[in-house]
């Protein structure tokens, strides 16, 4: 039986409500032309496996051997992904972070092209206002959260449409310490 499976990095309640106290004023002015993620679902994606039969012990162990140690990282800066996502930037050790992720995938052509992002929203098809994300991004580029340790990878499968609002609900596998 295949699992839609994903590695991530959780985040810290307190960068967690940190990003969502940055982004309210945001979210009070946005006139639904943004589809807001569930602020508990955020996490930084290190691979995505999507749909496989494969044992996520097996995936643990890979993920295990790609670890580089422990790494500190913060929320920083912002972006858009084809005009269409929100997303928010990661800085800190992000040399570690990289090559730890180009670690975590299977498909080594899939490591050049990751990026390290939070994505935070999404614009309905038709944006009343095409300068909605170039805006944001702009005011966003200047954001900086708390700093804090990553220790450990969650394994998660993904259960599309089980969430809030229709959303994801993503369910932890299973853990490696870094």
């Amino acid at each position: 039986m295949s699992k839609r499976l994903f590695a991530a990095i959780a985040l810290p309640d307190e960068v967690r409500e940190h990003l969502v106290m940055a982004l309210r004023e945001i979210h009070a002015r946005d006139q639904n032309q943004l589809r807001f993620t569930d602020p508990d679902n955020w996490h930084i994606t290190c691979a995505f496996y999507g749909e496989t039969a494969q044992d996520p012990s097996e995936l643990l162990a890979h993920l295990a051997a790609a670890s580089q140690g422990p790494m500190s990282l913060e929320l920083a800066g912002a972006g858009s992904f084809s005009g269409s996502n929100l997303w928010i930037g990661v800085g800190g050790d992000t040399a570690r972070l990289r090559k730890f992720m180009a670690g975590c995938v299977l498909d080594p052509e899939e490591a050049k092209r990751q990026r390290a992002h939070l994505i935070v929203a999404r614009a309905h098809r038709r944006l009343a206002d095409p300068w909605l994300l170039g805006d944001l991004t702009h005011a966003l580029s200047v954001y900086r959260g708390p700093t804090w340790v990553v220790s450990e990878v969650g394994l998660y499968e993904s259960h599309l449409g089980q969430g809030r609002s229709g959303g994801p609900r993503y369910e932890l596998v299973g853990e490696v310490r870094l």
